[in-house]
């Protein structure tokens, strides 16, 4: 028998080849092998449904694979709860496994809770390990300032185990390693000496374990043991040495300040001088003219015009032979 006029080998193979493409449109749409197992595994499931898991864009594997596995474990789950929080945009497979592994320790977890820690965007089946085996927060080190003004710098270790109650909408490990710091400092701080805490380092870890940094986090603090204390720099002396220097150039500027007035006083003062000389030489100046008015209105005569010119020269004379006198006193005495 021949299909459209082709040879009977083709025709068998494209036969063969439609078969083919039916069954695996078919078994998309109609998942008989992951019902079987279902079945196989005690899970009741309809074919119907997991159609319709199909029409509702649902990987049934990602919905049945972990309903088998949380039936095997006796949690009681049912097909909703898991489709539910699928469509939630949650990892079914993660929230079961940790439901199983609480179920394993004796935590009390109840699928809504879980549901609700892994849609907050955190790790359920992380934070019931931790609640198991706690975990080691090793902080940065911390550098503190005593009262001697020495700095001692600080690395702890601070032993958490998760708080299930607390994982929606506690704070993280960064909270905790800020409060430990902050306690850290505080605790540096009110010492006396350095040399304090460096004899007794727990001091640091049973002060900062009573203050509760815990509160109002996702996790619940074990310990906090201090795995290093080191001496740094002597931050007194050093913030002395700044305070210093910055006195010292206020001080320089206030003396510059200082010898900048002075230099304009003087300078204001020389003014003064070159402006009364100025008065002198125009007082000067108006005694000829007095004595032309005197002449002019008479009281001044020729002759005592004439006496007055004469005293004015001998006191010249006098004065030239005199600087001569002292010219050759000093060549003389050199």
């Amino acid at each position: 028998m021949t299909l459209f006029g082709l040879e009977p080998g083709v025709t068998l193979v494209i036969i063969v080849v439609l078969a083919i493409i039916v069954l695996s449109v078919f078994l998309s749409f109609f998942p008989i092998m992951l019902w079987i197992s279902a079945l196989a595994s005690g899970v009741r499931i309809s074919i119907i449904t997991l159609v319709a898991m199909r029409l509702r864009r649902v990987v049934p594997s990602r919905i049945v694979n972990p309903l088998i596995k949380a039936t095997k474990a006796g949690l009681g789950l049912n097909i909703n709860q898991l489709e539910s929080h699928f469509l939630a945009g949650g990892n079914v497979d993660r929230v079961v496994n940790a439901l199983i592994a609480a179920q394993r320790a004796n935590i009390p977890l109840p699928f809504e809770r879980a549901a609700a820690i892994d849609l907050a965007g955190r790790d359920v089946l992380l934070a019931v390990q931790m609640s198991v085996n706690p975990r080691v927060i090793e902080t940065p080190i911390v550098a503190a300032v005593a009262k001697d003004g020495i700095e001692v710098k600080v690395k702890a270790r601070v032993t958490v185990r998760a708080n299930i109650d607390r994982l929606v909408g506690g704070a993280g490990e960064e909270t905790i390693i800020a409060r430990v710091g902050e306690g850290i400092v505080t605790t540096v701080g009110s010492s006396n000496s350095h040399k304090d805490v460096l004899e007794n380092p727990d001091l640091i870890s049973r002060t900062v374990l009573g203050k509760g940094l815990d509160a109002g986090t996702a996790f619940e603090i074990l310990s906090i043991d201090i795995a290093d204390v080191d001496v740094g720099k002597n931050i007194g002396a050093h913030l002395q040495t700044e305070q210093a220097e910055a006195d010292k150039k206020i001080a320089q500027a206030k003396a510059e300040e200082r010898r900048a007035m002075a230099v304009a006083q003087e300078q204001e003062n020389k003014a003064k001088v070159v402006e009364m000389e100025a008065r002198v030489v125009e007082s000067e100046s108006q005694v000829p003219l007095a004595m032309a008015e005197a002449l002019r209105s008479g009281k001044l005569g020729v002759m005592d015009y004439m006496n007055l010119k004469n005293i004015e020269a001998d006191t010249k004379m006098r004065s030239s032979i005199g600087q001569q006198d002292g010219g050759i006193d000093d060549k003389e005495g050199r």
